[in-house]
């Protein structure tokens, strides 16, 4: 709000981006808090839309991203985080299970990515353009 106005979506990207990149850990992790895991029903609209080729998956499926979820977080201590905007189930546990390899610092890079990504398209849902 501070950096208000923006001259155009791509400043307001940038200034999101810095943001992102500049949480600490702590801050960080508030943030994956407000996450609904991969797969599971959320109460949020948003994360319901962003989710949906998650939720169209048969029983199978769900079963193997609640497993990839599971193990994800046992290995980093937070949800798996992804920007999973028009991803398929089976490339949204591709992801995960590709994922698990990273060390806990390269993974960190990675969360930060998506939840930037994230926060572009939600950004992009509440500016108006005229």
């Amino acid at each position: 709000m501070a950096r208000r106005p923006y001259q155009d979506r791509g400043a307001l990207h940038q200034a999101s981006d810095e943001i992102v990149t500049a949480l600490d850990d702590a801050a960080l992790d508030e943030a994956l808090a407000g996450h609904p895991r991969i797969g599971e029903r959320s109460e949020s609209a948003w994360s319901r839309q962003e989710q949906a080729g998650a939720a169209a998956a048969d029983t199978d499926m769900h079963a193997q991203l609640a497993a990839a979820n599971a193990e994800y977080e046992r290995r980093f201590g937070h949800v798996y985080l992804v920007c999973a905007t028009g991803k398929s189930a089976a490339e949204l546990l591709e992801l995960c299970r590709a994922r698990l390899d990273n060390s806990p610092d390269v993974e960190r890079g990675v969360v930060r990515e998506e939840l930037a990504k994230i926060n572009r398209l939600r950004l992009d849902k509440l500016v108006v353009v005229e």
